[in-house]
């Protein structure tokens, strides 16, 4: 992704809806404490290094050491940086198999992620396999419309995060895809799944209600399907108070973030970055001071 590509994906923070920019590039006079860079990553798939040069559609492409360099030049740049990420961390080399995810979560830990979901491949070393590799991560995992109680992992992920930017305060939670019949009983156990954009609205709502000017889902739903299956599409839809959809599942690369109406009328940006880690997602806020006295948001595009 290239620079102009992050300027067009920049958000003006003001107001309630997503309307068209006209100030971005006046971004020197945006106070860095009113400004938060928004960094994800979705399907990585357990790809530590790149794809070798010979690869027919992605030569030379992804790689845990190539991420970090570009995070870290995007950290010397901005003041204000959240990296997230959106499920199925684990499960497609050789290092999942010899390493069961606990050298990704290493990896990501080194990288400095900000908070993660699970993905359906999470799952593929069973509950106990999860909680021995997620005992190797120093960022925690937001899962809401799993309930985990009975099962291993019960302890190990909570239901949403607030964190605090410079002035800007951020809301987080997470939601994930059906597990029946994509995963094997066996590796969920006893874990239920609860309807997400029910639980989206409540977990919006609530950190809404804490005062978080803005509020971000990390989703493993999938981007769009051609049946009544929640996907992220719909999930923006049908909910109120959510900014931001960073999404997963799919496989999605967007060259953009889509815009969707949400229940109220108001605009929610979705955006997914295809897998393996051959993209690096980005999103710029910038907040108007009047948006923390009236506790809204507007994103200008």
């Amino acid at each position: 992704m290239d620079r102009r590509k992050f300027i067009r994906n920049t958000a003006l923070v003001s107001g309630g809806t997503i309307v068209a920019p006209s100030l971005i590039a006046q971004k020197e006079k945006w106070n860095p404490k009113n400004s938060l860079t928004i960094l994800h990553t979705n399907d990585t798939h357990s790809n530590i290094d790149p794809f070798p040069e010979t690869h027919s559609k992605y030569p030379g492409k992804g790689g845990v050491a190539r991420r970090y360099e570009i995070i870290q030049k995007i950290r010397a740049e901005e003041e204000n940086v959240l990296l997230l990420d959106a499920g199925d961390i684990f499960q497609g080399t050789p290092y999942f198999n010899r390493y069961g995810g606990v050298l990704e979560m290493r990896l990501m830990s080194e990288l400095g992620y900000d908070a993660a979901t699970m993905g359906n491949h999470d799952f593929d070393a069973g509950v106990e396999g999860f909680v021995k590799a997620r005992s190797h991560a120093k960022f925690p995992f937001l899962c809401s419309n799993y309930d985990f109680s009975n099962t291993l992992i019960e302890g190990h992920t909570q239901e949403s995060l607030v964190l605090s930017k410079g002035n800007i305060k951020v809301g987080l939670f997470g939601v994930g895809v059906e597990l029946k019949g994509l995963v094997p009983d066996d590796k969920y156990k006893e874990t239920r799944y609860l309807d997400p954009v029910d639980i989206a609205n409540d977990r919006a709502r609530d950190l809404k209600a804490q005062g978080c000017d803005l509020i971000i889902c990390l989703s493993h739903l999938g981007y769009e399907y051609g049946s009544s299956k929640v996907s992220d599409r719909m999930l923006a839809n049908k909910t109120r108070n959510i900014h931001l959809i960073i999404g997963g599942h799919t496989h999605t690369f967007l060259d953009r973030p889509t815009e969707e109406k949400n229940l109220d009328g108001d605009t929610v940006l979705i955006n997914q970055v295809g897998w393996a880690g051959i993209n690096v997602g980005r999103v710029d806020f910038r907040f108007d001071k009047k948006a923390f006295a009236k506790k809204e948001v507007l994103i200008v595009e």
